[in-house]
């Protein structure tokens, strides 16, 4: 009695890799052109950020942590990457860079319009909702399954992942501070003719601007918090190295690697906050 019954187990996850099966059965193009575009996107974007001297990163870091944040940090930052490139993690540096701008540039593409659509629609806000919770209540590794058997291995998974785990952040703050825009000055700018569209591209988005922005720091912080499960799908980057240090219990090499991924968080979520906290002052002011 204290067993459950056997005969009543329903195994859905049969369901589910056979909906996965049609999918690259019958939708394998689409998915290997995505799987083009985005790599060649990633290709590009890594290239790029490989070919910054690394002094000049450095610069650019201490220029933005001067005008945003504090003049601590403007000193303390620039040491912090400059110690990562001692450990000789620059380029890995740069590759979990490349992984986390592509994937939140895609949350961003897909999650602002989609919050607007829920903002504007209570329909699509109630069937929203749901798949939102299950999208950031289901454990991060899960969605390394689907994501290799539409795209394979590498980066593009990676960033499949990724982008499936740190979009519902954006999308349930842009929804939010939507909603949030004063009725009274939506209700002004159509007194004065303005249509649907302008309402929201002059009157709403610049409003709820400030909210959207701490939408995308959130998005971005998830977006870290998944590169070292997006390792295991073979994606370049610091998180391949703390996987590596797992596998052979290498304490040094472990702990070099994600007190750099520790690093590069703190600095993304510092400039961030500090250039989000700016556009919130410039739009009261």
């Amino acid at each position: 009695m204290s067993n459950f019954p056997e005969e009543w187990r329903f195994e859905l996850g049969i369901y589910v890799k056979k909906i996965v099966d049609w999918l690259t059965t019958n939708l394998g193009g689409i998915f290997e052109a995505v799987s083009s575009v985005i790599l060649w996107f990633m290709i590009y974007v890594e290239d790029f950020l490989l070919w910054l001297p690394w002094w000049l990163v450095i610069a650019a870091v201490f220029i933005l942590s001067w005008r945003y944040i504090s003049k601590l940090a403007a000193v303390l930052f620039p040491l912090l990457l400059f110690l990562i490139g001692t450990f000789g993690y620059w380029d890995l540096m740069m590759y979990t860079l490349a992984i986390i701008l592509t994937s939140v540039l895609i949350s961003i593409l897909l999650g602002i319009p989609v919050g607007i659509l829920m903002a504007y629609s209570r329909l699509t806000e109630s069937f929203m909702r749901p798949v939102l919770d299950f999208m950031q209540t289901m454990p991060s590794m899960v969605y390394l399954i689907p994501a290799m058997m539409l795209f394979g291995m590498g980066k593009v998974p990676a960033v499949f992942a990724t982008t499936v785990y740190a979009i519902p952040p954006v999308i349930r703050l842009t929804n939010l501070a939507i909603r949030q825009v004063s009725k009274e000055m939506v209700e002004a700018a159509a007194s004065f003719g303005s249509s649907p569209w302008q309402i929201l591209s002059k009157v709403q988005l610049p409003q709820a601007m400030p909210t959207i922005m701490a939408g995308i720091n959130q998005t971005t912080m998830m977006a870290l918090a998944m590169v070292v499960i997006a390792s295991m799908v073979g994606a370049k980057g610091l998180g391949m190295e703390v996987l590596i240090s797992l596998n052979r219990i290498d304490v040094a090499r472990g702990f070099e690697a994600g007190l750099g991924i520790v690093i590069l968080a703190i600095i993304i979520d510092r400039l961030s906050q500090g250039i989000a906290r700016r556009y919130k002052v410039n739009e009261e002011s």
